[in-house]
């Protein structure tokens, strides 16, 4: 039997529910190519549905904010050396780690030094902070996956082998989102405008940013009587801190609670007040206009102030390359100035089509069909593309 006739083994490594999602993408798009492929690694639900055989659970690799790292990392370490140790004893023909770098690198490097090819989906915020981590990347990885144009310009600068696949996520929305049709999906029948709420998809963030984006809505609400506020949460956890925020600050503020929905809340609103993260991607390739909001705890805050050097957070400007959307951190978060910007928003039709214009253009750029430009880079690095 030749080498080439047999299974495709692959390791890989997903540390949450994103990288479980673009990992099962990636999955999938290898196996239309070679069906007989063999998975194994640490999967989520996702990678499991797509055929991937689990060797630990990826909740244990799910631990975020510095003291859960600590007081998890004996475990986390237990957890990399057994990998090590099963995947040198049994060699795949390549390894993947999906994003969780702190993670996967050392495991990559190790892999790496036994000439097992190693890739790594979604780049580590290298060109924010930590930019020495580029030192590493270059001696663990093979070659670096991008969601976004920018960061393989990034690598190509510092001589690292890098591709943009761009992101599934740019795959899977449409040009046109239906307004109408959004607001049947969630049964509102309101009329007038719409503003959409989403203080963040982990307990942490509501509790830091609920009050801020309630107190903006009422603020609004006092200029604007005939608005609407649909508050999506992420999970049961979410909806408790909100809950009892809402309570203390805005009972009579006409709202729609929702569990989850991220993506329909924001579809359906004329504006949207939200916490940084994918959900400012996602709100731009839903073409909603938008003020962006970062609140972290004092200490984190002014350790990040020394070690972040971007004059800018959100995906949206990083993308346009210049400051697009409007940016409040930490003491800038106001009701006012929140609500100042979204009315605005609002009440400017021509702002909000000059936004979406551009948006459109950047959602362009990101759609390359980003699990068949995975599962290319993959086959290519193994030297198996003309099967």
């Amino acid at each position: 039997m030749s080498l080439r006739s047999q299974p495709l083994r692959v390791a890989i490594v997903a540390g949450e529910a994103s990288g479980d999602n673009l990992a099962a993408g990636l999955i999938k798009a290898i196996r239309e190519r070679l069906p007989d492929s063999v998975f194994e690694g640490i999967a989520g639900p996702c990678m499991q549905d797509a055929g991937c055989h689990s060797l630990f659970p990826m909740q244990e690799l799910s631990v975020m904010g510095l003291v859960e790292v600590v007081k998890h990392l004996p475990r986390l370490l237990s957890i990399r050396r057994q990998l090590r140790r099963h995947f040198l004893e049994n060699p795949p023909d390549i390894f993947i780690g999906v994003d969780a770098p702190d993670f996967n690198l050392g495991l990559e490097h190790a892999l790496k030094g036994a000439a097992i090819p190693t890739l790594h989906y979604v780049s580590p915020s290298v060109w924010a902070w930590r930019k020495y981590r580029v030192r590493k990347i270059a001696a663990s990885v093979d070659c670096m996956l991008t969601l976004f144009p920018f960061e393989e310009q990034f690598y190509a600068q510092r001589q690292v082998a890098a591709r943009c696949v761009g992101h599934p996520l740019a795959d899977l929305i449409a040009d046109e989102v239906d307004q109408k049709q959004a607001r049947r999906q969630i049964s509102l029948e309101h009329n007038g405008p719409v503003v959409a709420l989403l203080p963040g998809s982990r307990v942490g963030e509501v509790k830091r940013l609920a009050a801020d984006l309630l107190n903006a809505a009422v603020w609004c609400y006092q200029r604007r009587d005939d608005l609407h506020f649909v508050i999506p949460l992420a999970n049961y956890e979410c909806r408790l801190a909100f809950d009892e925020i809402l309570s203390r600050i805005a009972t009579r503020l006409p709202v729609t609670l929702l569990s989850g929905q991220g993506l329909e809340a924001m579809a359906a609103a004329n504006a949207v007040m939200l916490a940084s993260g994918t959900a400012t991607l996602e709100c731009m390739l839903l073409k909603r206009p938008m003020v962006v909001a970062y609140r972290l705890s004092p200490v984190t805050y002014r350790i990040a102030r020394m070690l972040v050097k971007t004059s800018c957070y959100s995906l949206p400007n990083l993308l346009a390359g210049r400051p697009l959307v409007k940016e409040l951190i930490q003491d800038e978060v106001t009701a006012e100035a929140l609500g100042s910007e979204v009315l605005a928003l609002i009440e400017n039709p021509q702002r909000a089509q000059e936004l979406a214009a551009i948006f459109s253009a950047i959602h362009d750029d990101l759609r390359r069909d980003a699990n068949r430009c995975a599962a290319d880079a993959v086959l290519e690095l193994v030297g198996r593309e003309h099967e």
